[in-house]
C-alpha cells in the first residue's frame, strides 16, 4: 500500500546530506513551508550539515524561515531572483562578509530553469539578461549566446535539486496535492525538479476526495507529505480567532 504520509519532518528529511541543492518554495511571505524549514534547521544542526545550495525566489525575511536557515551557517550558496528587500538583513550581512555566495537569476529564468529540470530539457535560450552581467557565469566567463529570428538569446541550464520543500493545502496518502491561491507559486515546478519532494499540507484527505481535475501536483512527483497546523502568517493569511 502506497502511503507517503511522514510521521514528522525529521523522518522526511532523513536523506539530507552535505553539499546538496535544495529548492524551497515561497514568494515573499506567501507559500513558505515554514514548518519544513524549521525541521530542516533542526536536522542540519543535529547532523552538522554543511555546504548547502538553496534555491528560492527571495533570500529570507527578518530572522525566521529561510533567514533563520542562513543564520545556521549550513548554506554555502543562494540562487534567487530577489535577494534584497527591507528585512533581508541576514542575507545582506552574510553576503557582504563573504560568508555566502549569490547567483542572481531573473525571475522568469529562475522559474523556467526549474521547470526545465522537471521536463528533462537539457538547456534553453532566453532573451532575458542578454548584454548584461547576468549573461555571465559565476566565474565571469560569458554564457553562450545565439541570434534567433533577429533577436539575441542567452543559453540557460536547468536547476536540478536533491530535495524540494514546498507548501500545499491538501494532500492524500499517494502524494497528490492541491494549493491555496498565491501559496501555489513555485511549488508545482519545484516538485518536478527534485529527487525527493517533501510537501507540507494543512489537510490530509482520503483517496478519491480530491477531484482529479483539481490536482495540481500528481503524487508521482512527491516523496513525503507532512501535515502541519494552520497558523497566521506575516502577510495576512489565516487570521487568529479574536
Amino acid at each position: 500500500m502506497i502511503n507517503k504520509i511522514a510521521p514528522s519532518v525529521a523522518h522526511a528529511l532523513q536523506g539530507l546530506r552535505d553539499n546538496q541543492t535544495l529548492l524551497i518554495g515561497g514568494f515573499g511571505t506567501a507559500g513558505i513551508p515554514d514548518e519544513l524549514i524549521d525541521g530542516l534547521i533542526a536536522v542540519a544542526r543535529e547532523h552538522r550539515v554543511q555546504g548547502l545550495t538553496v534555491v528560492n525566489n527571495n533570500a529570507g525575511n527578518g530572522e525566521s524561515g529561510l533567514a533563520a536557515l542562513l543564520q545556521t551557517g549550513c548554506v554555502r550558496k543562494v540562487i534567487c531572483s530577489f535577494p534584497r528587500q527591507a528585512d533581508s538583513y541576514v542575507f545582506d550581512g552574510l553576503y557582504r562578509s563573504g560568508k555566502l555566495e549569490l547567483e542572481l537569476v531573473p525571475q522568469g529564468n529562475l522559474a523556467e530553469r526549474i521547470r526545465a529540470a522537471g521536463a528533462g530539457i537539457g538547456a534553453f535560450f532566453s532573451p532575458t539578461g542578454f548584454g548584461t552581467e547576468l549573461a555571465k557565469h559565476s566565474d565571469g566567463s560569458p554564457k553562450e549566446t545565439r541570434e534567433i529570428n533577429g533577436r539575441m538569446y542567452v543559453l540557460e541550464h536547468p536547476i536540478h535539486a536533491d530535495i524540494a520543500l514546498i507548501k500545499a493545502e491538501r494532500g492524500d496518502r499517494w502524494g497528490n496535492l492541491t494549493y491555496r491561491k498565491a501559496a501555489r507559486n513555485f511549488g508545482p515546478v519545484m516538485a518536478t525538479a527534485a529527487k525527493c519532494t517533501i510537501a507540507s499540507v494543512h489537510e490530509v484527505v482520503e483517496l478519491g476526495s480530491l477531484d482529479p481535475e483539481s490536482i495540481v501536483t500528481p503524487g508521482i512527483f512527491v516523496s513525503h507529505v507532512v501535515q502541519v497546523p494552520r497558523v497566521a502568517t506575516q502577510g495576512g493569511g489565516f487570521k487568529k480567532e479574536a
